[in-house]
């Protein structure tokens, strides 16, 4: 059974420091089983700067079974998948404890930025280039960053005509910008899902 209380804290704690963690925790809707986590791209990598958006679903057994989690921003890392945002990192497998939190959860994405695993890959093309041409893997990082995660260098106003321009009605446009913190591609996935 889902230990709503735990959740609520763990919502709490996590926002509390965010200016020097990096990371944030927000409910996706009003579900508590469904949350929105963002982490910052650490500094000295080819992520810096980037803002990373990440799904979060609790299972019945969490905290004793591990949250699910997902990369919604495109990002090029080996231990990502390029392809559907799918994380390969042991404390979200078989190495989760229920003394872990959300928060560490996220803080141990933000470290696999810093630290790749090419060895353990979740994307066998990126590793491949991380481990043959990593001046190339280093650009391609970058430019991937740069052109995905870093998407409050447009405008709110820019965003919010591109979405009105799309049909969708524009306070309904502003209120989910504000919700995925203007993320015009993860706002435009929740106007169309309903």
């Amino acid at each position: 059974m889902l230990d709503l209380s735990r959740v609520q804290k763990e919502l709490t704690e996590c926002n509390k420091d965010t200016a020097v963690s990096g990371v944030t925790l927000s409910l996706n809707g009003s579900d508590l089983t469904h949350l929105a986590g963002t982490i910052t791209g650490p500094l000295g990598t080819p992520y810096e700067g980037g803002v990373f958006h990440i799904d979060i679903k609790l299972p019945s057994g969490y905290p004793f079974e591990p949250p699910k989690m997902q990369f919604i921003t495109k990002v090029w890392h080996p231990n990502i998948s390029s392809q559907n945002g799918a994380i390969c990192l042991d404390i979200l497998k078989d190495q989760w404890s229920p003394a872990l939190t959300l928060k560490t959860a996220l803080l141990s994405l933000q470290a696999l930025l810093s630290a790749p695993a090419p060895d353990d890959p979740q994307d066998a093309v990126v590793a491949q280039q991380y481990l043959r041409n990593h001046p190339t893997f280093v650009a391609t990082a970058k430019y991937w960053t740069e052109a995905f995660a870093k998407t409050a260098s447009i405008g709110i106003e820019q965003k919010v005509q591109k979405l009105v321009e799309m049909g969708f009605p524009e306070a309904l446009v502003r209120s989910t910008l504000e919700m995925v913190n203007g993320d015009e591609n993860m706002a435009l996935e929740q106007l169309c899902s309903g």
